[in-house]
């Protein structure tokens, strides 16, 4: 199993409001279906174990793009959405924040009671990625959040969040069971939190003899561990700045929705009537589908989907991620049944924006791009949680 890096998340409060919270649990839900039809349930646990496309979810999903709130959010929005559906789409989210989380266990074993899985395995998977963080790794972090996604074939993921008081800050551990030799060495595909210096951490490499000392829990030692070192830095500041932003992805995204037409593409003829503003949109959805690993290094990024209830980069433009539900939605359900040339035209838009992305050379002004999305935001519904956007002065800003 690889350690995939770590992230500052810096301890953020507050609420989502309903409005916001159903569109995310829609949304959620279709980007699940999508991926479940394109690529099958393992993808799902796989993608949620990675720290870099969970926090690239919850951006495109309108949370706020950097703090600890992603993650109680994320994974209530997609439990509130996917569990009810779970017999029909093989995926199973349990536990969940404080007194949830010490549920899991009786929710695992109803779910092997009913998949036929190991429960007594999946119990103890869960208890004991949770031990791991809460005690083999002392950073002074107390884990107060445990999600633990299941599929029907027995894959699973831990998603889990720890808090420092002295801090204020949190720090997201990442689980994947797909390469999980042991549970005390190097068990983690991700650890996400600030780096604070030395820590006391019993599952690392270099630990061994002192674990050997503590406790006997195995009788030899794993194989050699090849891990892909990530890291996730997120810093304190709320906006979004340039430097958050790889601009050539982004510009290129920009440039494709407003300086060109979806009719320009013959790949897009299937999406017409899509205007310029959902196309940014979706083009950013399309990519957290269909995109690899490397596209999600720059997750606020995603935030110029849908923006973030606080307003940062820009108010959520709430009919436009409704239209976004609606075109993903369509697609999905015509894919389950045979139809999937909207599906297609979908993962096309995806490949659309990379090509141009080739060549692009990034000249705009960074902050009028994020000018121009509050100043349109009435156009679009715009909400944040202080309220609805009131249309400002006539006066156009250019970005190229």
């Amino acid at each position: 199993m690889k350690r995939s890096g770590n992230a500052d998340l810096p301890l953020h409060y507050g609420h989502v409001p309903p409005w916001l919270a159903t569109r995310m649990a829609t949304l959620g839900l279709a980007i699940t279906e999508a991926i479940i039809v394109e690529y099958g349930k393992a993808e799902v646990i796989r993608r949620l174990s990675s720290p870099f496309w969970f926090q690239s979810l919850g951006a495109v999903m309108g949370m706020d793009w950097h703090s600890s709130g992603i993650t109680t959010s994320v994974m209530g929005a997609l439990k509130k959405s996917i569990n009810p559906l779970s017999k029909e789409l093989g995926i199973y989210i349990c536990g969940g924040k404080g007194k949830h989380s010490r549920e899991t266990p009786n929710e695992l074993l109803r779910i092997a009671d009913k998949t036929g899985l190991n429960g007594t395995e999946l119990v103890r998977a869960s208890k004991l990625s949770a031990k791991v963080d809460n005690t083999a790794i002392q950073d002074g972090f107390q884990l107060y959040l445990h999600s633990f996604i299941l599929s029907s074939d027995g894959d699973w993921a831990v998603v889990q969040q720890g808090m420092s008081d002295s801090s204020s800050t949190a720090r997201r551990y990442h689980w994947h069971s797909e390469n999980l030799k042991s549970f005390v060495e190097e068990p983690h595909t991700g650890i996400c939190g600030i780096n604070q210096g030395e820590i006391l951490n019993l599952t690392s490499n270099n630990a061994d003899k002192t674990r050997q000392s503590m406790m006997s829990i195995t009788t030899e030692s794993p194989n050699r561990m090849l891990a892909e070192v990530q890291n996730l830095v997120l810093p304190n500041h709320h906006d979004v700045r340039s430097k958050d932003i790889d601009l050539k992805r982004l510009g290129s995204i920009l440039w494709l929705a407003q300086e060109k037409k979806p009719a320009d593409f013959e790949e897009l003829l299937l999406l017409e009537g899509m205007g310029p503003r959902t196309l940014q949109s979706m083009a950013l959805v399309s990519e957290v589908i269909y995109g690899t690993p490397s596209r999600f290094t720059d997750p606020a990024r995603y935030s110029f989907a849908n923006g973030g209830k606080d307003g940062h980069p820009f108010p959520v433009p709430v009919n436009v991620y409704d239209e976004t539900i609606k075109v993903l939605r369509n697609a999905v359900e015509k894919a389950k049944i045979g139809n999937s040339d909207k599906q297609h035209a979908i993962k096309s838009l995806h490949q659309i924006a990379r090509n141009a992305e080739k060549n692009f050379v990034p000249n705009m002004d960074f902050e009028k791009v994020i000018a121009k999305e509050r100043a349109d935001s009435w156009k679009y519904g715009g909400r944040t949680v202080f309220g609805k956007e009131k249309a400002p002065g006539s006066e156009q800003l250019k970005l190229f």
